[in-house]
Formats: C-alpha cells, structure tokens, sequence
C-alpha cells in the first residue's frame, strides 16, 4: 500500500452519512464559529454531484431562496459537518447535474423516486 494512502486511512474521520446521490434532497448540519460562539446552521438543497474518494471526496449542494440560488461545496471529511439527513430521493439519469443551472420555476423541479 502507499505510504500517503496508508496514513490518510490512520487518520480519517470516521463520519456515517446516509448514502446519497445527485438529485437528492439533503439537508446538512453545520457548525459555524462566530467569535467565540459555535452554533448550527441548517443548509437544504439538492445535490448537483459528488467527486472524489476517500478523504478528498466533497459534495456540492444547490439551495434555492426565492429566486436567487446558492451552492455551496462540502468535505466529507470536514469536523465541522454535524449530520446530513436526506430529505427526498430524486430521480435523475445524470451523476452532474449542472442543467439545474440554467433552468427556473417548474421546470427546475426533479421527479421523487417513490420505493
């Protein structure tokens, strides 16, 4: 094994996360610092992708307030991600789903996978 694989293995956070995809709703609690004071923020969206592996792998989730949008990428590994709950499964072919970008109102809603 590699030295740099074996030392990133020793000193992994072992967080358990839901097992979610692109198209997902999520909503991930945060731990935000301000001054000396540490509280939790919640931030809901959907996940456009997932990339990388290991201890590089991050996420990126697309929050929508009224018309204006914001994305915002986080670390699997990062402390600072107190929980993810998964809201709503989506039903998407894609594993990057960067259209969302582009498209506003109905047409911007993802179908929910029923089990």
């Amino acid at each position: 094994m590699d030295l740099m694989k074996y030392v990133e293995n020793e000193y992994a956070l072992a967080n358990e996360f839901p097992n979610f995809r692109s198209g997902d709703t999520i909503t991930v609690h945060y731990k935000i610092k301000e001054g000396n004071k540490e509280r939790i923020q919640q931030f809901r969206g959907v996940v456009l992708q997932r990339r990388g592996a290991g201890n590089t792998a991050t996420f990126t989730v697309r929050k929508m307030s009224g018309t204006f949008a914001t994305e915002r990428i986080f670390p699997f590994a990062s402390p600072n991600i107190d929980k993810i709950e998964l809201n709503k499964s989506g039903k998407v072919r894609r594993a990057r789903i960067f259209y969302l970008r582009g498209l506003q109102g109905k047409s911007a809603r993802i179908k929910e996978k029923r089990f």
